[in-house]
């Protein structure tokens, strides 16, 4: 059976395809929101309405698309949306996951305690080990180990190096 082409209106009205990821970057990856404010399309450009305004700088996100200079991302919560290229860094940053989790002075759970972070509590990550991740919590002169598993933002046997 031969099926006919596209007509000349259809070819026009689709934006072309690009073969792979603009960026050459890994896909899925994680990166961090850079601006006080990102606003989350429905689609990969400023035509496409705003669904959600990103109001947290710093905020760990997944990318899992990209189109030209759009990254499609995927937030903590599972909403997926569309945001520009300028308003992501590469900055691996993580959210904790459980209510009164320890951070410590060595990757040990037998270390000191050098401070105890809440649910929601957005952490830099200077580097991860099978169980463990050094992080660090600027505006408040913290830095520690912390279990890996309460941590959003790092995917399961991914060393991340500072």
């Amino acid at each position: 059976m031969v099926a006919p082409g596209p007509s000349a209106a259809q070819q026009q009205a689709s934006p072309p395809a690009k073969a792979g990821n603009p960026s050459g970057l890994p896909i899925p990856r994680w990166v961090s929101i850079r601006a006080k404010e990102a606003n989350l399309r429905t689609g990969p450009g400023a035509r496409y309405p705003i669904d959600w305004v990103l109001q947290r700088r710093a905020l760990p996100a997944e990318v899992v698309g990209e189109f030209e200079n759009w990254r499609q991302i995927k937030v903590q919560d599972g909403t997926v949306g569309w945001v520009h290229k300028s308003m992501l860094s590469g900055k691996r940053m993580a959210t904790v996951t459980a209510a009164r989790v320890r951070i410590l002075h060595a990757p040990d759970t037998d270390a000191p305690v050098a401070a105890f972070v809440e649910d929601g509590v957005i952490v830099a990550l200077d580097g991860c080990e099978a169980t463990w991740c050094r992080i660090a919590i600027a505006s408040h002169g913290v830095e520690g180990w912390m279990a890996r598993s309460a941590l959003w933002g790092i995917y399961d046997g991914e060393a991340v190096e500072r």
